[in-house]
C-alpha cells in the first residue's frame, strides 16, 4: 500500500498550524489538480498555464511503461546494456534518484567537461545514450549528442540505432532527430523541466536502465486524490506550509538522508526547490546533508529528515523540524504540489527561472567575444590562480588562504550563506565535496556544494534571484585534454571556462562577491585550496 508520511515540530509545526486551514478554505489543493493557473497572481498566470499537467502523469505517462520496455528489450538482444543520460537538471536529477533507488546502472553525463564527457564515451559497442532536452537548444545536451554521434560514427556503428531524444513535439531537436532516423519519445510540453520526473524525461532513461517505471506511476496515482484533497490532513498541504510559511521565515531548508529508500532525493528536491523559490529576492535554499549529525542548525533553518517509507519516531531534532516519507513516485508528486504550495506563500512564480537565462546569455557573449573586458587574475599561489569579483573585498590577500579568509569575513553571521560552485569531475573529484562539513564547520552557517554547470540549473536561480546573502566559491581548472564539439567552432573546455566566466559575471553584476580558484595543475592545486578551505587543518 503507497502511503506518505508528513510530520512537523516546533516553527515548522506553527507553519502548519497557521497556513493549512486557510489553504483549505481557498480550496488550493483542488485548484492546483484542476491546474488553476491563477493560483500564483496575475504576473505568474501565462506561465503557470502551461505548466501544471504534472498533476496527472500517474494516468498519462501510462503509454510509455509498454513503449519503453518494448525498445529496452530490442536493445539488449542487440547486446547493449549500457545506458548512457545526456542531460541537465530536470532532464537528469529524476532518473539518477530513480536508479539509484534500484541500485542500477545509469551513466549520467551532465557536465560539459572534457575530461568528464570523454571518459562516458566508452564501450560503444553495448551502449545505448538518451538525449533529453525539451528545447534542444541546451548548448551542454547538443554538444554531448554531437560527441558520441562521432564516436559512434568512428566505431562503424549507426548513431540512429543507439541514440533515443527524449524532448518535447515540434522542438528543433524533435524535427532534427526524426529527420535523422532516430528514435524519439515526446514528453508533456506542459510540464516544466524540473516538475518532469514521472514524463519521459524521468521514464525513458530509467526505464531502458531497468527500473519498474510502472510502479513509480502506481505509487504516484495511488496518492493523487488524497493530495488533490481540501482538507487538513493533506500531506502536501502541510509540507509546502512548514517550509514556505515559517514566521519568520526560515528560509534555508536542511535536506538530511535520514534513513529514506530514496537514493540521492535530497539533490532531486534541491533543483525543485531552490529553482522555484529563488526569485524576486526571496526563496528557500535548500542545503543537502548526506547523513545526519553536523553542527547545530542556525536559528534561520528548518530541519526536512528524509526518512524511511513508513515514517519515523525519533525525536525532533532542531526548532523546526519535518519528517517526509514515502515510496519514491509517491514523494516525486508530494514535493511538486508542496512546492507549488510554497510558492504561493511566498507570493512568488514557482514555475519560471528568469535568472538561469542570463547566465547562459553571458557564456554566449564571453564564447562570441562580446562579453566585455576579460578581468585578469588577481595573483597566483603555487598552482592555483586568484581573481576577486563582486566588490573590494579582497583587501591585500596574497595567497590562497587569505583570500578564502576575506570571502569568508563577507558571510552575515546571522542569514548568510557560502556556496561552493566545483567546476569539476563529479566522480574523479567525488571527495572534494566533503570541504562543505569542514566550511561549515568554520563559519557556522549554511555551505552548499553544487557541481558545475549542472547546478546552473538548479541553486544557480536562488543565487542571482534570492535573498542577497550568499558568497561564493568558484573552483576551476584546466582540462588535462580538451574536445572539439563535432560540427561547433568551440571545444567543450572553451565552452565550459565561458559557463563559469559567465556564471561568475552575472553573480558579481549582481553584487554578490564571487571568489574564483583556478587551478593550473589540478591535483597540486586541489590539495592546496581542500587545505585552504578547511582553515589549514587538511
Amino acid at each position: 500500500m503507497t502511503s506518505l508520511f508528513v510530520a512537523a515540530a516546533g516553527a515548522a509545526a506553527d507553519a502548519v498550524t497557521a497556513h493549512v486551514p486557510s489553504l483549505v478554505a481557498d480550496g488550493v489543493a483542488g485548484r492546483i489538480f484542476a491546474q488553476d493557473a491563477t493560483l500564483w497572481g496575475p504576473a505568474a498566470e501565462e506561465e503557470a498555464g502551461k505548466r501544471l499537467s504534472w498533476v496527472g502523469l500517474g494516468r498519462t505517462s501510462r503509454h510509455l511503461v509498454g513503449e519503453v520496455s518494448a525498445l529496452r528489450d530490442e536493445l539488449r538482444e542487440q547486446g547493449v546494456d549500457r545506458v548512457v543520460l545526456c542531460g541537465m537538471g530536470g532532464s537528469s536529477l529524476a532518473p539518477e534518484v530513480i536508479c539509484a533507488t534500484e541500485g542500477l546502472p545509469l551513466v549520467v553525463l551532465d557536465s560539459s567537461h572534457p575530461d568528464v564527457v570523454r571518459g562516458a564515451v566508452t564501450e560503444l559497442e553495448r551502449t545505448a545514450v538518451v538525449v533529453s532536452s525539451k528545447s534542444g537548444s541546451t548548448v551542454e545536451t547538443d554538444s554531448q549528442r554531437r560527441v558520441f554521434e562521432q564516436a559512434f560514427t568512428d566505431a562503424g556503428i549507426d548513431p540512429a540505432g543507439r541514440i533515443v531524444v527524449v524532448t518535447d513535439p515540434g522542438s528543433p531537436l524533435d524535427e532534427q532527430a526524426r529527420e535523422a532516423g532516430y528514435r524519439v519519445v515526446n514528453a508533456d510540453p506542459d510540464v516544466g523541466g524540473r516538475y518532469s520526473a514521472l514524463t519521459a524525461f524521468g521514464l525513458v532513461p530509467s526505464g531502458l536502465a531497468g527500473a519498474d517505471i510502472e510502479a513509480l506511476l502506481d505509487d504516484a496515482e495511488a496518492v493523487a486524490d488524497l493530495l488533490a484533497e481540501d482538507d487538513e490532513a493533506n500531506p502536501a498541504l502541510r509540507l509546502g506550509s512548514a517550509i514556505g510559511g515559517t514566521s519568520p521565515l526560515r528560509d534555508k531548508l536542511y535536506l538530511v538522508d535520514h534513513g529514506t529508500e530514496a537514493r540521492g532525493l535530497g539533490a532531486w528536491a534541491e533543483q525543485l526547490i531552490a529553482e522555484s523559490t529563488g526569485k524576486d529576492g526571496t526563496g528557500l535554499l535548500p542545503v543537502v546533508l548526506p547523513r545526519p549529525g553536523g553542527s547545530t542548525p542556525p536559528t534561520d533553518a528548518t530541519i526536512v529528515r528524509l526518512v524511511p517509507d513508513d515514517g519515523d519516531d525519533s525525536a525532533p531534532v532542531a526548532a523546526s523540524t519535518v519528517d517526509v516519507g514515502g515510496s519514491l513516485g509517491a514523494q516525486f508528486l508530494l514535493w511538486e504540489v508542496a512546492t507549488a504550495v510554497a510558492g504561493r506563500l511566498l507570493g512568488i512564480n514557482p514555475f519560471d527561472q528568469p535568472d538561469v537565462e542570463s547566465a547562459k546569455q553571458a557564456a554566449r557573449d564571453l564564447m562570441s567575444g562580446s562579453g566585455g573586458d576579460e578581468v585578469s587574475d588577481d595573483f597566483a599561489d603555487g598552482p592555483v590562480s586568484v581573481r576577486h569579483l563582486g566588490g573590494d573585498w579582497l583587501g591585500d590577500a596574497a595567497d590562497v588562504d587569505a583570500a578564502v579568509a576575506a570571502l569568508l569575513a563577507q558571510v552575515d553571521p546571522e542569514h548568510g550563506y557560502v556556496a561552493v560552485m566545483a567546476y569539476l569531475d563529479r566522480e574523479g573529484d567525488a571527495p572534494f565535496a566533503q570541504v562543505a562539513d569542514a566550511l561549515a564547520e568554520r563559519v557556522g552557517r549554511p555551505v552548499t556544494f553544487g557541481w558545475g554547470p549542472r547546478f546552473l540549473h538548479s541553486t544557480g536561480q536562488y543565487h542571482k534571484g534570492g535573498p542577497a546573502t550568499g558568497v561564493y566559491l568558484q573552483v576551476t581548472d584546466t582540462p588535462r585534454e580538451d574536445l572539439p564539439v563535432p560540427g561547433r567552432d568551440f571545444t567543450l573546455g572553451e565552452f565550459i571556462a565561458a559557463q563559469a566566466g559567465g556564471d561568475a559575471q552575472v553573480l558579481a553584476d549582481h553584487g554578490r562577491p564571487v571568489l574564483v580558484l583556478h587551478l593550473t595543475d589540478h591535483d597540486a592545486g586541489l590539495a592546496r585550496v581542500t587545505r585552504a578551505l578547511a582553515g589549514g587543518r587538511a
